[in-house]
């Protein structure tokens, strides 16, 4: 009758897949064995029994899970306990059936299976579990059509298997896995027969490994017959074979090691082999890759060429999550041009500081610091053997800048920044520095303002503030450069200044400011002038003291804004044009400060005198001489239309900006003697073609004739015999971008950030930066995605572009020389001819000049793990051409081949 009862049990488990307990399964059928109904079995489980004890001891009650603890009347019991055949609990289910045989001591799953156990995660067709001998089996299972699914998945902590079949011992950690399939990081590994020793070697027979994302048909792989693979640390392998498209090449080598982990690691950096004209034989970019920590690491570069020329560089990112990040590089390069006793021998050493440091906004709200920085020797870029660079090299400046900032929330608020800042023209290699600039700022007090309520009228929007400027001003070239004369003529001053303002309503459509600024200047170093009557000179002599000047100022303005609207009818394509003035009209008034003047003898007798102040080689300048009183006018103007929306289903009209400015100013000033009226500036601007084209346009309009010498006089060109005004200037730009791909995910496509960190553009109207140290990362700036968008047709007729036209000219009649001083085109062009392949090409033309400026013809192919570029640049300076295949993945980063030459450029 039990064995009735436990039949039909166990046929109910079959018949039913669900979570369980083996214990509970066990346990139960135990009971049933024993003649012990299901019922009272549970019973046992859930509540507490009455176990009579022995004369001796007092009868208790206890808990079933307490029956272990009872003691033996056999103090000393020669058999010891069994361990439990189950460490833990095993949770499973099966899509078809889950079958227990006590009697073997197995489990069954079948369709869907999946079994949970410890820290193992099984999934396959079929699974068979024997917790007597500690082995889990799992298998394929077959369809309708006889074809295999279901492969297994096994998964122990983080490594997960995908075999055909597997067999595993869970106590000694052994497993034998037919066909396995793996990955590692960017590694994917598949072989014929896997041993697992244990929970962390394996040994491949017969295996493969690639980084395509598809193993079973990848388009190159490494093969070897035997392998030895620990997750998560290295791959070890014998005779290893490189195959591309199921080719076997001849590149082979007979023993292969491979770091595999998710942290960074030490390791060589192969060099790259080329040859120059100039410099001979070359080993680049060999070196050595430092992780020092989670934070930060370093790489060592450096190239060796046959001519004695070298170069080094050092590179390195940090990084600590939700405070900071940045990055350092430091270059230097001894370059050397044909052989020493030749005419065209030549010697440079140049050098590249980069510097880049981000907080995160939310680390500390009240303090931040930030970094900028890119300085070195003027002519790097231009000279530079380890990348090409042509937006930085044709641009005229560098700069840098590095700033603390810090609120202190005190009442009123008051902020402190330093910084230090330089600006560096490659041209003249002249340097500015700042070593530092201190700010000071304490924000506005409104005195007479109630503490509740609206500060309206004159009086309550009084308001002061007081600002602190101190700088460290330093002035050098090139070849002075962090020598002891950079720091001979360093200037410093203070500058404090207190305005004091106010503003309100005049006749209820006019808002009128005015205010008076308060400044006292401190300088560290004046002048001092005198006559030297043996050199006939002028002599100026430096004195090292504390010296100051104190100037105030006075200004207002009034201002209003005007609408007005054109309304052409609600049926019209134009509906209507609305027109917004804003005209202003402002006054400013500056005394003289004569008593800051002195005055010398400028010759021998002592009749000539001239007058100077010992301020005028101060950084914030000098007091003014002069009084001065202007008038100034302005007005501004904005246009905007209402056009019928092309959707019909739009019930308002759609609003177009036809002006976004156009400003007129100029000003009068009533204290000349003459030339009082200033050049009317105009300048405006718009968008055209649904914001793709920025248009703006400016010119200098001269109300004064000029003589035939070309200087202007105190007539006014109307009255020569000419127009209103005379055009003395004029440029136009025009910025055009069009794309095939608009939207977000083109808003940052194409951006040359390498190229706009060096001092270049972050367009490629100059070309794209290549960079020799890293040659994985794309020409065209953007990263590998998956074309899917659902087309499952024979033929896509899709090329995605995108175009940058950049239009500039100027126009110059200064005196009357009416000319075009600037006239010139650039155009970069990107495109998709397929899937794989970019093509993109970036050149101009100048008409002034009547010649095609710098171009560049960029070709890339995406062999999908692989990546082959070739860049040429046809003429010029800078002409030279690269080719570049190599593996994309960052673990065969080394696995390349590149060709190249370098710009002739002559080194002066």
């Amino acid at each position: 009758m039990a064995r009735q009862k436990l039949s039909h049990i166990f046929t109910k488990i079959a018949l039913k897949p669900l979570h369980t307990n083996l214990f509970h399964i066990v346990f139960s059928a135990f009971f049933l064995t024993m003649g012990i109904s299901k019922n009272y079995a549970q019973e046992l489980n859930n509540k507490s029994i009455a176990v009579p004890a022995k004369k001796s001891i007092d009868s208790t009650t206890i808990n079933i899970n307490d029956l272990s603890k009872i003691g033996d009347t056999i103090k000393n019991d020669s058999v010891k306990p069994k361990k439990p055949i189950l460490e833990s609990k095993i949770k499973y289910k099966a899509e078809k059936y889950a079958k227990i045989d006590n009697k073997k001591k197995l489990i069954t799953l079948y369709d869907k299976a999946e079994l949970y156990y410890q820290d193992i995660e099984l999934k396959a067709g079929i699974i068979v579990f024997n917790y007597d001998k500690s082995e889990v089996y799992a298998g394929r299972i077959k369809d309708s059509t006889g074809a295999y699914i279901q492969y297994p998945n096994f998964k122990q902590g983080s490594n997960v298997v995908e075999p055909d079949s597997i067999r595993f011992n869970y106590k000694t950690k052994k497993a034998l896995i037919w066909n396995s399939r793996t990955e590692q990081g960017e590694f994917k590994v598949k072989a014929e027969v896997s041993k697992r020793v244990n929970d962390s070697v394996y040994f491949l027979k017969n295996a493969r490994f690639t980084t395509a994302i598809d193993i079973e048909d990848p388009e190159y792989y490494f093969r070897t017959s035997r392998l030895k693979f620990v997750p998560g640390k290295k791959v070890v392998t014998g005779l290893t074979n490189m195959v591309i498209a199921n080719v076997p090449t001849p590149l082979a080598l007979p023993f292969a090691f491979f770091p595999m982990t998710e942290t960074s690691q030490s390791g060589l950096i192969i060099p790259t082999f080329n040859d120059n004209n100039e410099r001979g034989y070359s080993l680049q970019n060999g070196g050595y890759y430092l992780a020092l920590s989670d934070y930060y690491d370093l790489a060592i570069l450096g190239d060796y060429y046959t001519n004695g020329s070298y170069a080094t560089r050092f590179e390195s990112s940090y990084a600590q999550r939700y405070k900071f990040k940045g990055n350092f590089n430091v270059r230097f390069e001894n370059l050397i041009n044909s052989e020493r006793g030749f005419p065209d021998y030549s010697k440079t050493n140049i050098y590249n500081i980069q510097w880049s440091h981000g907080q995160d906004g939310k680390s500390n709200p009240n303090s931040r610091f930030s970094a900028s920085v890119n300085f070195g020797s003027s002519k790097y870029f231009r000279q530079s053997a380890s990348q090409i660079n042509v937006g930085s090299n044709l641009n005229n400046t560098l700069s840098s800048s590095v700033s603390y900032s810090r609120t202190f929330n005190t009442v009123p608020q008051v902020n402190l920044s330093l910084t230090a800042t330089h600006s560096q023209n490659t041209n003249t290699e002249q340097i500015n520095m700042t070593l530092p600039t201190l700010q000071l700022s304490v924000d506005r007090v409104f005195p007479f303002a109630p503490k509740e309520g609206i500060k309206k009228g004159f009086f309550k929007n009084i308001n002061l503030q007081y600002n602190l400027r101190g700088e460290n001003r330093i002035a050098t070239t090139d070849s002075l450069f962090f020598k002891s004369e950079m720091f001979k003529d360093a200037k410093v001053g203070f500058q404090h200044s207190i305005p004091l303002s106010t503003n309100f309503k005049v006749f209820k459509y006019f808002s009128a400011t005015t205010s008076m600024n308060y400044e006292e200047v401190w300088y560290l170093k004046t002048i001092r002038k005198s006559f030297d009557a043996l050199t006939n000179q002028d002599v100026v002599t430096e004195v090292n003291k504390f010296d100051a000047f104190r100037t105030y100022s006075f200004s207002s303005s009034l201002g209003t804004t005007i609408y007005g609207t054109f309304k052409f009818g609600d049926t019209k394509k134009i509906q209507a044009i609305r027109h917004v003035m804003r005209p202003s009209v402002s006054y400013s008034y500056t005394p003289s400060f004569k008593q800051y003047y002195d005055t010398y003898a400028a010759d021998g007798s002592g009749t000539m005198v001239k007058e100077y102040t010992r301020f005028e080689q101060g950084i914030f300048g000098a007091p003014g001489k002069q009084l001065s009183s202007s008038v100034g006018f302005s007005l501004s103007n904005t246009f905007e239309a209402k056009v019928t929306d092309k959707d019909s289903t739009k019930t308002e009209p759609k609003k177009i900006m036809l002006l976004n400015n156009l400003n007129f100013s100029t000003s009068y000033d009533i204290t000349a003697d003459s030339l009082r009226w200033a050049p009317l500036r105009v300048s405006g601007g718009t968008a055209l073609f649904n914001n793709k084209m920025n248009v703006n346009f400016g010119m200098t309009l001269n109300p004064y004739a000029i003589d035939n010498s070309g200087r202007m006089y105190e007539k006014y060109n109307i009255d020569n015999g000419g127009s209103l005004f005379r055009m003395t200037s004029a440029n136009m730009t025009l910025n055009y971008s069009l794309s095939s791909r608009d939207g977000e995910e083109n808003k940052n496509k194409n951006k040359n950030q390498q190229g706009l960190r060096n001092g270049g553009r972050e367009d490629d109207l100059f070309g794209t930066n290549t960079d020799f140290s890293d040659r994985r990362q794309s020409q065209f700036g953007d990263e590998d995605a998956e074309d899917d968008d659902g087309f499952k047709g024979f033929f896509k007729a899709d090329l995605p572009w995108d175009v940058n036209f950049a239009y500039q000219l100027t126009y110059s009649n200064i005196k009357r020389e009416k000319e075009i001083s600037g006239n010139s085109l650039m155009m970069s062009l990107n495109t998709e001819l397929s899937k794989n392949w970019k093509v993109g090409v970036s050149s101009g033309y100048d008409f002034v000049q009547d010649g095609v400026t710098f171009t560049q013809f960029r070709f890339e192919r995406d062999l999908m793990s692989w990546r082959m570029d070739f860049s040429w640049t046809p003429f010029g300076t800078n002409a030279f051409w690269s080719f570049f295949i190599g593996i994309k993945s960052s673990v065969l980063s080394d696995i390349k081949w590149e060709k190249r030459t370098v710009p002739d450029r002559v080194l002066r």
